[in-house]
C-alpha cells in the first residue's frame, strides 16, 4: 500500500506575508535615509529641508528619496564653476534676485551632497537591518 502525504501550502498567504515584510522593511530603510538627508540639508528658509520625501514601490521592491524643489538639486550637485561635473554656468559671475527681492552676485554654489552623504552614512545600517529582518530566509 502506498502512503500519500498531502501538504497544504497557502502560497497566497505566504506571498502576502513576504510582500508586507518587504514593504515594511523598505519603508523603515528609506525613512531612515530621508531623515538623514534632512539632517544634512543646509537650512536658511527650511524649504529645501522640508521638500525631501520618500516613496516605496512595493511591486518593484524599490524605494526612493527625492525632492521636487530646484534648490535641492543645486545643493546636491552645485552650480556655476562649482558644479560637480564641470557642467555649470561659465558666464560668471552672474546676479540674481532671491525670493525676498534681495540681489546677489555669485559664481555658483558648492555642492553640499546632503543625499549622497546620507546614503554613505546609512548604507551599512540599512544593510544590517535587511539582513536581520530576513535572516531566516537565507
Amino acid at each position: 500500500m502506498q502512503n500519500n502525504i498531502k501538504i497544504d501550502i497557502k502560497l497566497d498567504k505566504v506571498c502576502n506575508v513576504l510582500d508586507e515584510a518587504v514593504e515594511n522593511a523598505l519603508e523603515e530603510a528609506i525613512g531612515e535615509l530621508e531623515s538623514q538627508t534632512k539632517k544634512n540639508t543646509k537650512v536658511k528658509t527650511g524649504k529645501t529641508k522640508a521638500s525631501w520625501e520618500h516613496k516605496v514601490d512595493s511591486k518593484k521592491c524599490e524605494a526612493y528619496v527625492g525632492s521636487n524643489y530646484d534648490n535641492a538639486i543645486w545643493e546636491e550637485f552645485g552650480t556655476g564653476i562649482y558644479a560637480q561635473h564641470g557642467n555649470g554656468r561659465k558666464d560668471v559671475p552672474w546676479v540674481y534676485r532671491d525670493e525676498e527681492g534681495k540681489w546677489h552676485r555669485t559664481s555658483g554654489k558648492k555642492p553640499r551632497k546632503a543625499l549622497q552623504r546620507a546614503f554613505n552614512t546609512t548604507k551599512n545600517s540599512v544593510k544590517s537591518y535587511f539582513e536581520e529582518q530576513f535572516k531566516d530566509l537565507w
